[in-house]
């Protein structure tokens, strides 16, 4: 007796992370419009996506491919003086802000999630500041509860929840999170 369901079933596509380009900018401003329209991030539409997605303090960034489509983004940055989880987490380890590298712009496409695509692109990030002797950290809006589910079952630890003043008319908690020590 012959088992063809192998041969019948569909190929399992993997999805892969590298290193984004400026080619992919539009993509992933398509992407994020999806993603702000189902879960409302980024909190604050940016006029500009793709310059949002390329901000001044910028290290590297990845993308996740399915099916040869971008399904995902991350940035890795040096940290700025809006970011909250670089000075809590240095004064926890007796260090400056500087030995510090903020995962950011983390998304993954509504229609591409359930394929551990938000921890690969983590991992990636992790990877990339750990080899530059940096530790990730990142801040999350408090209300972007999958997000913080992601990083606690990841091993990240939560070192506080703060307030942040966007603009005079906007204040925002978020959760600040600082990565596992290195294995």
């Amino acid at each position: 007796m012959r088992n063809d369901s192998a041969a019948d079933a569909p190929p399992v596509h993997l999805p892969a992370v590298r290193p984004r380009t400026d080619h992919d900018l539009d993509a992933c401003a398509r992407v994020l419009a999806a993603v702000h329209e189902q879960d409302g991030y980024p909190v604050n539409w940016p006029e500009r996506p793709k310059l949002w997605l390329t901000p001044a303090p910028l290290v590297a960034a990845w993308v996740a491919e399915l099916d040869d489509r971008v399904v995902g983004h991350i940035g890795l940055s040096h940290p700025d003086d809006t970011d909250a989880a670089p000075g809590l987490w240095a004064a926890r380890a007796a260090v400056g802000a500087e030995t510090t590298a903020v995962v950011n712009r983390l998304f993954v496409s509504p229609a591409a999630r359930g394929h551990g695509i938000g921890a690969l692109l983590v991992a990636r990030a992790t990877a990339e500041a750990r080899g530059r002797a940096l530790h990730p950290v990142l801040d999350v809006v408090e209300s972007d509860v999958a997000a913080a589910t992601l990083y606690e079952r990841l091993g990240w630890h939560h070192l506080a929840t703060v307030e942040q003043r966007w603009s005079p008319e906007q204040t925002v908690k978020v959760r600040c999170y600082a990565a596992p020590a290195a294995p």
